[in-house]
């Protein structure tokens, strides 16, 4: 009876081997050729998680954080935990033995521990965010041989920018601020969250911001008073990792802001903090912060 379930086995894993198909999709280090679809994948990015899920792909394995509410509370996403974003348990990734690991931002840098495990791809989203969102969106419907899906989430995510779009026309300009406690920050065109200029068509309050600086421009008060935008566009850094401190509005609050323009007339929009932070370029981020946006600016 046991040689019989062995061979039953080795007979299932050559099955297995022969429906699987070699696809070449585009990472961030270029395109890859993988074995297709991997049946267990264990992912250590939030925006590759956030991805994943809205095209309804199991995981194996997660990060012990998963940082934003919708991928927190989603009961498909109970899984086993295999470390942090930014420390992998390679003994708990390697009981998994999972088919492919999937890495990207802040554990990239892990890529050549894990794949020593399993086959690794670094799925990472860059500056240049809707197009290589939309990149790693259509990478995995191929992985994963939904294509069809991921056009369709492709389709309904390009009305929501067309959306943005006409609802921002003739608003003014915007500065993008994110606070972290009582330090202010400010990011312009080619940011990190330079795409907001981009997907909205606000210009920038304050033009000649330094994209080169990773977190962001050190502001003040007077700048933003100075700059006198017409939007504020705000991320709160302490709500977006989980830590106690004083909030955005408590930080910007002073007489010099409530005098701009954004202020007076209630055009300071707080923006989904975990999403665009810590998931940015993930669907459901992707999603929530083009709502919340498009919502503000039709008012």
């Amino acid at each position: 009876m046991r040689r019989f379930a062995v061979s039953l086995l080795a007979a299932a894993s050559m099955v297995t081997a022969a429906l699987a198909e070699e696809v070449a999709i585009t990472t961030a280090q270029g395109e890859v050729t993988v074995n297709a679809p991997p049946a267990k994948v264990v992912a250590f990015d939030v925006a590759a998680i956030d991805t994943l899920t809205a095209l309804q792909v199991p995981l194996a394995g997660v990060p012990d954080n998963l940082y934003i509410p919708a991928l927190k509370n989603n009961p498909a996403l109970k899984v086993d935990t295999v470390g942090t974003l930014f420390e992998p348990d390679l003994e708990k990734l390697a009981g998994l033995a999972p088919d492919l690991i999937v890495v990207g931002s802040r554990s990239a840098a892990q890529k050549g521990a894990v794949e020593q495990v399993s086959p690794t791809i670094d799925m990472t989203i860059g500056p240049d965010m809707i197009p290589e969102a939309e990149a790693r969106l259509a990478a995995y419907g191929t992985l994963f041989d939904k294509t069809a899906e991921a056009d369709a989430l492709k389709a309904a995510l390009d009305e929501k920018l067309a959306t943005l779009k006409t609802a921002a026309e003739g608003k003014g300009t915007a500065l993008i601020v994110m606070t972290n406690g009582p330090k202010l920050a400010a990011y312009g065109t080619g940011s990190r969250f330079g795409w907001l200029h981009d997907q909205t068509g606000l210009p920038p309050a304050i033009a000649d911001l330094n994209a080169e600086e990773g977190h962001g421009n050190v502001l003040t008060h007077e700048a933003i008073a100075q700059a006198n935008p017409d939007w504020l566009l705000v991320l709160d850094r302490g709500a977006a990792v989980g830590e106690d401190g004083q909030s955005a509005e408590a930080t910007l609050k002073s007489p010099l802001v409530e005098g701009t323009n954004a202020w007076k007339n209630g055009n300071v929009v707080y923006l989904p903090a975990a999403e665009l932070y810590i998931g940015g370029g993930g669907y459901g981020s992707l999603v929530a912060v083009v709502d919340t946006l498009t919502e503000a600016l039709s008012k």
